[in-house]
This record gives C-alpha cells, structure tokens and sequence, in this order.
C-alpha cells in the first residue's frame, strides 16, 4: 500500500460491496469513513457492527452520516472528515441501488429515482469533495460501475443498467476535467454476484403493477429464472470480497499508477473485452483531436 495511509469516504457502506470495502480498506491500514444513512435508525445495526469492527481490529473506520440523495447531508459528511482529518483523499462511488421488472410499468418517477441514487448521488459528493481535492492537487475517484454497460446482460433490470451506463459516462469526462488537477480516476466494474451483497434481495419492483402483470404470462417463467441462470454461470470459489480486494489494491498503487478500468468478474459476460477496444478508441480519439495530454498514463490497454 502508499506509504502514507489514504483518508477514504466510501458511500452506500451499511452493506455489500460498500461494506466489505470499506472493512478491507481499515484493514488495509487506511483511514475510512463508512458513508451509510440512517445511522440511528434502519443502519444502527451496520453502524454498530462497524464501531464493534474498529475495537476488534484496531482499525481506523468509522460510520458517517451521509444520505447521498440530500446535498446538506453529503455536505455535513464531508464536513466531518475534514474537521476530524483535514483532508479526504479518496472517495468510493459505490451507493447503488437495483430495480427488477419490465421497463414498462417503471413510472418516470421510480427511473428519475433509479438515477438519482446511483447518478446524481456522485455529482452531490464531487461537487463537495473536488474543491478540497483541488486545492490540494492531488485525489482518486474511484467508480464502482458494472459489467452490464459494455458486456452482456439480461432484461428486466432496464432502469439499472441505464443509470449504470450514465454513471460510467459522468465518470470518463470527468477523469479528463480532472487530470490537470493531478486527481486519479479509475472505474471498478464488477460482473454480476449472485450472493455477497443485497442487490437482487433488495431490488425495487415496478409500482405500475397493472403493466406489470401483463407481463407475466409471455415473460414469467423466464423472468423468475433469471437469478438462478445467472448463478449457474457463476464459477465456484469466488466471492464479492475479491471486488473490495481490487478496490485496496488500486488505492495502494502508487500516483499515476493505477488503472483507469479494472475488471472483476467472474462469469466473464464479456465486458472486459469490448471495454479494452473502448478505451482504445477513446485514447486514439483525444490524440486526434489534440488532447491526448488528458489521458491518464494507463488510460488504455
């Protein structure tokens, strides 16, 4: 790991992904703020188990209040770990959350919130963060997406997969608005893993119910064996701690040595294929187009 340990603010921390990255990240020898909301209420327990963690482990970890959908909440967050550290270093784009069901009977208004959870939280972190990152020209975004954008995957998680696929486009722009900065970018995209975190447990359903169900008959069957085909595809012996695992090795690297993309998955949905012709193309772009001196030194393959 850096010689010095990293002040990190890792969101949507109560469970899964966020959770077992920010515990590794402690582990690690880091500094970590476990960004989750209701800390006295719904995640007491999460907030619990992380104060139990930090005296078991003698690990510098603690659970912040940050309800990445209320700017004043991401602000007091932040505000907190600039009081208590003076700095923040980096922070983990990881507060997401699933939806499952035909696109259909969504409403607009459970998509605008399917967005605004796993898109505009990261602008209302950023928007609080970057000015600190700034000043001191130096900081990692790291990007927690998904093998959906580019590789294969199935129907049914329409709103997801399209707020996914926003989040990783917010996320190279940025990395180019950023460089001059000396602020890192690297995008984390896990495959799908069908146990480990709660996203399919917790996923939301459509609230139009009605067009819901006119989809069962044609749809059901197939639809409700979703998860478990998934499962099928997924090789024994992998967990999702292996994504938190990636996540440390990433923030340990050296600056100006970590990866702009990195892949974790397991079912090999092709992702990482199609994501290495990408980002050539968008490297060979920029050198075109004159602004090569925007790309990170690993910005491609």
């Amino acid at each position: 790991m850096t010689a010095q340990p990293q002040v990190v603010v890792v969101t949507g921390a109560s469970s899964g992904f966020g959770n077992l990255t920010a515990r590794a990240l402690a582990e690690a020898g880091h500094i970590v703020y476990a960004g989750m909301r209701a800390t006295a209420d719904r995640n007491a327990p999460a907030a619990a188990a992380l104060a139990e963690f930090k005296r078991d482990r003698g690990a510098e970890i603690a659970a912040v209040e940050m309800d990445v959908l209320e700017q004043e909440s991401v602000d007091a967050a932040i505000d907190r770990v600039m009081t208590e550290q003076e700095r923040v270093d980096v922070v983990v784009h990881n507060a997401g959350h699933m939806v499952l069901g035909p696109a259909e009977a969504f409403t607009v208004d459970q998509l605008a919130g399917v967005y605004d959870v796993n898109v505009l939280s990261t602008q209302r972190v950023n928007r609080t963060v970057l000015p600190v990152m700034r000043r001191r020209q130096r900081g990692l975004l790291v990007w927690v997406g998904s093998s959906s954008t580019r590789g294969g995957h199935p129907p049914f998680l329409a709103p997801y997969f399209a707020a996914k696929a926003a989040m990783d486009a917010l996320a190279e722009s940025y990395a180019a608005e950023l460089v001059k900065f000396g602020i890192e970018t690297t995008l984390v995209v896990p495959g799908a893993y069908p146990s480990g975190t709660n996203h399919f447990a917790h996923a939301g359903t459509p609230a139009d119910t009605t067009r819901g169900a006119q989809y069962d008959e044609p749809y059901g069957r197939l639809r409700d064996t979703m998860t478990e085909a998934l499962s099928d595809i997924f090789p024994s012996g992998r967990e999702a701690g292996e994504v938190a695992a990636e996540i440390v090795r990433v923030i340990g690297l050296p600056h100006g040595e970590r990866p702009f993309r990195t892949h974790i998955d397991p079912s090999r949905d092709g992702s990482e294929v199609v994501s290495a012709v990408y980002d050539r193309i968008r490297a060979e772009f920029f050198r075109r187009i004159g602004i090569g001196e925007l790309l990170t030194p690993h910005a491609s393959l």
